[in-house]
């Protein structure tokens, strides 16, 4: 699958791009590139990817997975920027998993044809849009259900439609006691799953769950919730095998990045077994968050946290120093994730991108406001105006602060070589 990006590199940038240089606006992203931009020339609060660790990520991940005897579709609701779907569709993803029916079509305006939406697709409007899209033969599409009262809403949405060109394949997925979606019991998923198959304008396809939901930690009891809910997604497969068509590959999807090894090593004798019949099936992960790893939770979670490397840095600059052991910066909640951990501030140097950096030992940030960061530590060593590095948090709360994100070669480097566009 490839995407069309080329509309991206001609778009024009304006003033309204906030932490661009004002010199930007007016041309096209292919030419402000063209001028050889470097780091100092951008205005804070700012994110910014490292080009070297994106490819290391994406080389890393998709090897892990494929040893693992799983498919990649990475949620690109984390970063809805194209341009990093495409990096890990060209490193061997076999499509790409959204989470809104807005994704989707904005997915598709870019030529994506192997979706699936992680999420039950029940509003009228896009429902009767999925129907047109059907008519592509080359697109392939997978939905999930998780009550009997899903797949009514979805049949009375398509009712005043035309005839479908192919039914909606679905995945029925399971949940757990103070998960988030899914069918609550393995008796009411396979009800369910009958359902599915009974219904004129549905196909069943599988079976879907996302663990990440049950637990947010590494401790015993964690991974033993973890472990369970996994064991009852394939008890559920087993369950519902003869209601899905012998002509089509019955999927199994799970996985998040924080507990991919998890899957793994539940789903193996199942992916050995199934290997060896005649029906090998599907086994999917959609890890999105470890393309781009963090400083924060995924970095105290993921099991691939040694392999991985943080491929985004905020930048902050300091505007208040009002009192000893306390500086304000430039940016907050506006500007940087805070949902799963506050920034973390790594050093300070007198510009942007100036290689003569200093550490901050001892300092922490202690809460954020709209605009602002309040670093706090003992003797802060920072000066107004200079700025500090930031290790952040949660990739999936970054990338809806910025329309474009500067990329960097690789860590130490001022020369920006891309700009990622986001979609939000």
């Amino acid at each position: 699958m490839t995407l069309a990006l080329d509309r991206l590199h001609d778009e024009l940038l304006t003033p309204a791009d906030t932490g661009l240089p004002a010199r930007a606006a007016g041309l096209t992203a292919r030419a402000f590139l063209a001028t050889e931009p470097t780091l100092d020339e951008f205005w804070t609060p700012l994110t910014v990817l490292d080009r070297a660790a994106l490819e290391h990520n994406a080389t890393t991940v998709q090897r892990w997975t494929s040893e693992a005897g799983l498919e990649l579709m990475p949620h690109g609701k984390t970063t809805m920027a194209p341009q990093l779907w495409a990096l890990q569709l060209d490193h061997g993803a076999s499509g790409l998993t959204l989470a809104t029916p807005g994704q989707l079509r904005t997915a598709r305006a870019f030529g994506a044809d192997r979706l699936m939406l992680a999420n039950a697709l029940v509003a009228p409007a896009a429902l009767a849009w999925l129907a047109g899209e059907l008519a592509d033969p080359g697109f392939r599409f997978h939905c999930w259900v998780d009550s009997i009262e899903t797949v009514e809403a979805m049949e009375r949405g398509l009712a005043t439609l035309p005839p479908l060109p192919r039914p909606i394949e679905v995945l029925v997925e399971l949940g757990g006691a103070g998960g988030r979606t899914g069918a609550r019991s393995l008796a009411d998923a396979l009800a369910l799953a009958r359902r599915v198959a009974a219904s004129p304008v549905l196909r069943l396809a599988g079976v879907a769950g996302y663990e990440g939901a049950l637990a947010h930690d590494r401790s015993a009891a964690g991974l033993d919730a973890v472990r369970d809910y996994l064991a009852a997604m394939l008890e559920l497969r087993d369950g519902l095998a003869d209601l899905v068509d012998d002509a089509a590959p019955l999927i199994v999807t799970a996985g998040g990045s924080a507990y991919p090894d998890l899957v793994a090593e539940v789903f193996a004798p199942a992916i050995a077994a199934a290997t060896a019949s005649a029906r090998p099936g599907r086994w999917i992960l959609r890890s999105g968050a470890s393309l781009v790893h963090d400083d924060g939770f995924y970095h105290g979670i993921s099991p691939l946290d040694a392999e991985l490397v943080p491929a985004m840095r905020g930048y902050a600059r300091v505007v208040s120093h009002p009192e000893p052991g306390l500086a304000l910066l430039d940016g907050g909640r506006r500007d940087f994730p805070f949902d799963e951990g506050l920034p973390r501030p790594l050093a300070v140097s007198a510009e942007l991108g100036d290689a003569a950096t200093r550490p901050l030992p001892g300092a922490e940030i202690s809460a954020v406001n709209d605009q602002h960061a309040f670093l706090r530590g003992e003797a802060l060593p920072v000066r107004v105006g200079e700025v500090v590095a930031l290790g952040l948090s949660h990739p999936c709360t970054a990338f809806d602060k910025r329309r474009w994100l500067p990329v960097v070669e690789h860590a130490g480097s001022t020369r920006v070589v891309e700009l990622v566009r986001t979609f939000f």
